[in-house]
């Protein structure tokens, strides 16, 4: 079983019960990088069973910059799984091994950025039925915690999630591409576990970039500014078990001419033990996202990522959100 740090238990992995606020969100996220072949991508299932739904997103993104992509608001009716849309997640060892499931359509985006317009992308774009099934490995401890009281405080539209936790993973499997073209996967990742109250509108803005450069060593560096006033900088260092908080972080990045869609980004952390980091990312594969309520638009830049730190490389994502005017 893998270390776990903070006020977490193993049996955090499943589900919780479904608190009384109309927003209230669990959500599993994970994310998974081959390497050898420059493939990667990221399922979430987002449990809304207050509203009747779950946010089903799938991501994968092939050499050459194409993406597969699918998001559907699939119908449930209780908090009990994460299982909707051809999507499942399934706790094999708590904390310690997770295996994800899709089986469905995606659209083969052989520019991503049509997403922008997700009604244009859907209509005009191909599309073709794909299998991924993948084993999550820990390579790390479980950090985080059950209840953030910063979070958990503020009146339920304005909290975005006041319990989170992420690990970084192993990850291998098969993508079944379909006309008999299959993939086997071998890489690394990560993933993420929350539950409480959730609007994508209730952050100004947010960096968050995970990197893994093997089984030895990986990182999470984020930047979230609730608004102009407060900001929270913050990550971690994972070498093997031992987690290293990152005490001061600076995300700086380049962007396409729009200013929106990220390119190449930098962070220079601080650990608490003293140790200061450079990671440089080029990002190899982009997609532009977005959650909408009630007038208000959110952008979510989701970035396939190659990092570098020293003389080591690696992979993950970088996702960048900020709200639209």
């Amino acid at each position: 079983m893998a270390k776990i740090l903070g006020n977490l238990k193993p049996e955090d992995d499943y589900t919780h019960p479904l608190g009384p606020e109309s927003n209230f969100n669990e959500s599993m996220y994970f994310n998974f990088f081959d390497p050898a072949q420059g493939v990667g991508g990221f399922l979430r299932l987002g449990n809304r069973a207050n509203e009747g739904h779950a946010e089903m997103t799938v991501t994968i993104y092939l050499p050459g910059g194409r993406v597969l992509f699918m998001f559907k608001r699939a119908q449930i009716e209780h908090n009990d799984a994460f299982d909707a849309g051809g999507c499942t997640f399934e706790v094999v060892e708590p904390s310690q091994k997770l295996r994800t499931v899709y089986e469905g359509s995606v659209v083969d985006l052989a520019n991503p950025e049509d997403m922008v317009d997700p009604k244009k992308a859907f209509t005009e774009n191909p599309r073709r039925r794909v299998k991924l099934d993948l084993l999550h490995d820990a390579v790390g401890p479980m950090y985080g915690g059950a209840k953030d009281s910063s979070e958990s405080d503020l009146p339920a539209e304005q909290q975005f999630a006041s319990a989170h936790y992420e690990q970084h993973m192993a990850v291998s499997g098969e993508l079944d591409l379909g006309d008999g073209e299959r993939l086997e996967i071998h890489g690394f990742g990560l993933r993420d576990h929350s539950w409480g109250p959730r609007y994508w509108q209730a952050l100004q803005s947010y960096e968050w970039l995970t990197l893994n450069f093997g089984p030895d060593f990986g990182a999470m560096v984020s930047i979230v500014r609730r608004d102009a006033d407060n900001h929270r900088k913050g990550g971690v260092i994972i070498r093997g078990d031992q987690l290293d908080p990152i005490e001061e972080a600076e995300i700086t990045a380049e962007y396409a001419e729009n200013g929106l869609y990220h390119r190449k980004v930098r962070a220079d952390v601080k650990t608490r033990s003293g140790e200061e980091l450079v990671f440089e990312g080029d990002v190899r594969g982009f997609i532009p996202l977005r959650n909408r309520r009630e007038g208000l638009v959110t952008h979510i830049g989701e970035g396939m990522t190659e990092w570098r730190c020293g003389d080591r490389v690696g992979y993950g994502l970088s996702e960048f959100l900020s709200q639209v005017p």
